[in-house]
């Protein structure tokens, strides 16, 4: 799969400015997470300076009264970081998920309004893992990884001053860690960052050829290509192993730089201890307590470093979902309202797949407002490609295509039982419609009766796992929920072919009741529907060639009069 197909990735500024605007409704929590994080950061920074005067109690010979006071102190310090970082901490979670809520809207609704060629040319497997490795990485980052690295960064600062605190020399001893440290991530981000993002290619090209291979297993064992398809998917398991094991090698030298810059932090503030209380500067005790703090920063320094990593795959996987969510798709011209009688104007209208390989050209047609139009013509004649266009699917290589303020519904051949109750896949169209708004829209369509006779009714499951529907049923479902939606236009691409000719009549009856009052573009399955419209549009190789009323048609020595009568002739022989 070639990265130029790829959907948009973010830019990191872009992503934070993203972030910036998702964030803003939620800072007063973010500041009280803060601010509680702080507090208990605060609390728990108590402990060394109280273990040091427990040090300096037990050499200097302290009562027992003094002793019991510390270890009051200690027990309050422990209680209290544990309460209100705890409580912080949750606080910040929360903000976390919901940005990637908000993020995650707006992905889908994005993802929604791309056009069909472009998730095409980039492949299922680019979509999906965005949808589903990169919001489990980000999820996981939100939940425990955001949290936990900004309390390891309140801790360090915090503890850098104490150690300020307590003599400014033994802050400067704990810095001689920072230029190794600061080394290491800036070695390590070099590498991690384009690293993670061919990862993520990888997966998500992995996951391309496995579900091309899932979704084409029956042609895959129909010509025996099984060990082919294997070898492929093998390999690109094999590229996206080869990749994550180069990212495990590069956290192991990670790592062990780091621990070169604990050992010469940790000699040097013992060294700074030792000729302090040799000079009767500081106290043993003082010396235990800066020891015991820069000790105390190992932890919380490996996370945040740790959780670099983390930060970088979250990162990539942040850009990949801002890159699709911030994308630009380009909308059709919206008709002005009461600009006129059309509904639909197409003018000068082309598209191509492939540059080169047009399959509509220069094709203008206008339909006015509550006309039902009817497309009939060959296969490959560009009927369903045009549909297509109008109902926004695709987006035009020429011309123009103007529609009413609202949304353009397009029914197809292939409807979708969604998983779950009858009632709530239908209420996918209207959310806050009732059940008596259901039953009418069921009623109008003839499927009242079988629905009333479900285990369940309206409450029965659909869908995968939940009761089979016929392939009418499911259809009469989405001219229901069109009924629903109730959209100023509705396009049906061959939407009563898949019933065969014993649910068909049903079908039409169907259609045409969900229909009524909208302007409607029907691509005919069967010339009886566009016998029955209002004007009939003829298409060859990519064109219309004819345009009228079936009266009209007919009489001419035309391509309709060509299709009606071989159709007449086969319905006779039936």
């Amino acid at each position: 799969m070639s990265t130029a197909a790829l959907l948009p990735i973010a830019t990191g500024r872009r992503t934070r400015a993203q972030l910036k605007v998702l964030v803003r409704p939620l800072r007063r929590r973010l500041a009280g997470a803060m601010l509680l994080m702080i507090a208990g950061t605060i609390a728990g920074l108590v402990t060394p300076p109280l273990l040091g005067h427990i040090v300096d109690l037990a050499t200097t010979g302290g009562s027992t009264a003094d002793f019991v006071l510390t270890g009051v102190g200690l027990i309050a310090g422990a209680l209290g970081e544990a309460a209100l970082a705890g409580i912080g901490f949750a606080l910040l979670a929360q903000v976390g998920e919901s940005v990637l809520a908000g993020l995650r809207e707006r992905f889908v609704e994005s993802a929604l309004r791309l056009p069909l060629e472009q998730v095409e040319r980039a492949g299922a497997g680019d979509l999906t893992s965005r949808v589903t490795n990169d919001v489990t990485v980000i999820a996981e980052a939100a939940r425990s990884a955001l949290p936990e690295f900004v309390r390891a960064m309140l801790t360090i600062v915090l503890t850098l001053a104490g150690l300020a605190v307590l003599d400014w020399r033994f802050l400067v001893a704990a810095l001689i860690a920072v230029p190794v440290q600061a080394y290491t991530v800036r070695w390590y981000a070099r590498r991690a960052v384009p690293l993670y993002a061919r990862q993520r290619i990888a997966v998500a090209d992995q996951q391309h050829h496995l579900l091309a291979t899932i979704d084409g297993a029956p042609t895959i064992r129909a010509f025996r290509l099984a060990p082919e398809h294997r070898d492929r998917v093998g390999a690109k398991s094999e590229q996206a192993v080869d990749l994550l094991l180069r990212g495990v090698a590069l956290q192991t030298r990670f790592y062990a730089r780091l621990h070169v810059a604990e050992f010469a932090g940790l000699a040097a503030v013992l060294a700074t201890g030792f000729f302090l209380v040799r000079g009767d500067v500081v106290t043993i005790g003082t010396a235990t307590a800066a020891a015991l703090y820069f000790h105390g920063l190992f932890s919380p320094i490996n996370t945040a470093l740790a959780l670099a990593d983390d930060a970088q795959a979250a990162a990539s996987g942040l850009n990949r979902l801002v890159g699709v969510a911030d994308l630009a798709v380009p909308d059709r011209v919206p008709a002005a309202a009461g600009a006129g009688p059309d509904a639909v104007v197409v003018r000068d209208l082309g598209f191509s797949y492939r540059p080169g390989r047009p399959v509509l050209a220069s094709v203008d047609l206008t339909i006015a407002r509550g006309e039902r139009v009817a497309v009939v013509g060959a296969s490959g004649a560009g009927k369903t490609t045009l549909a297509k266009m109008i109902a926004g699917v695709h987006q035009p290589t020429a011309g123009r295509v103007e529609v009413p303020a609202g949304e353009v519904a397009l029914i197809t051949q292939e409807v979708h039982v969604f998983a779950g109750p009858l009632g709530d896949d239908l209420r996918l169209a209207r959310a806050g419609a009732s059940d008596e708004d259901v039953r009418a829209a069921l009623a109008k369509v003839d499927a009242l009766g079988w629905v009333g006779r479900l285990p369940h009714g309206l409450d029965t499951e659909v869908g995968s796992g939940g009761h089979v529907l016929t392939a009418a049923q499911a259809q009469q479902l989405a001219f229901a929920r069109l009924i629903l939606a109730d959209p100023p236009v509705a396009i049906l691409d061959e939407a009563t072919a898949e019933a065969g000719s014993a649910g068909a009549r049903l079908l039409e009856r169907a259609a045409t009741a969900a229909l009524e009052g909208r302007t409607a573009l029907i691509v005919a399955h069967r010339l009886t529907q566009a016998a029955a419209a209002d004007r009939i549009v003829v298409m060859e190789a990519g064109r219309v060639v004819e345009v009228g009323p079936h009266q009209d048609l007919i009489k001419h020595d035309g391509p309709y009069a060509v299709l009606w009568q071989a159709w007449s002739d086969q319905r006779a022989q039936d």
